[in-house]
Formats: C-alpha cells, structure tokens, sequence
C-alpha cells in the first residue's frame, strides 16, 4: 500500500517566511500522532514557524486557528488533536482591523 503524506497547508502570512512555500509536506507515518507532533515534524525545518504557530508551551496560539481535514482542532483538543494519514492540516492566522 503506497504511503500518503501529511500535509500542512500555509497562509500567506506564514508563505512570506519560508520563501513562499504554500505547504509543508510530511512523511505519512503520522497516523496516531496528534497535531503538535505533526508540527514538530513539519517545522524542523522551519523554526521560524514555531513562534508564529505556537506559544512558549507548544500551545496553539489564541489568534491563529488549525483545521485537521477541515475539522477546527483549536475548538477541541488543540495541538492533542490526532492526526489520521493523509490529513490536510490547515493553519490560518485571524485577521483583525477596521
């Protein structure tokens, strides 16, 4: 059976930061791990994600929301979420203004 990949899709604002990459692809054997550990794996190579995603605890931060195959994980078990083979995890940054 060929595997499938995880895949974390960026917003705009994050594109700029990793040279306009729109997704992070992820080697699928993350079946059973949770949305941090898929994070983990997907920012190894991009630390500068890290601070814009999460807080100083791996916390999802409040203004940035996270979709697991277009089910919002920030309203359930955040970055506990878990994470079937294949997901599209989807970051979005709120967006505020007048």
């Amino acid at each position: 059976m060929p595997l499938t990949s995880t895949r974390v899709i960026l917003p705009g604002l994050l594109r700029d930061l990793v040279g306009g990459m729109a997704e992070i692809e992820v080697a699928d054997d993350t079946a059973g791990q949770t949305v941090g550990q898929v994070l983990d794996r997907a920012f190894t190579t991009h630390r500068i994600l890290e601070g814009k995603v999460r807080d100083e605890r791996g916390l999802i931060r409040r203004h940035v929301k996270v979709f697991v195959n277009g089910e919002d994980a920030t309203r359930g078990a955040g970055a506990a979420t878990p994470v079937p083979a294949g997901a599209r995890i989807h970051i979005i940054n709120a967006v505020s203004g007048g």
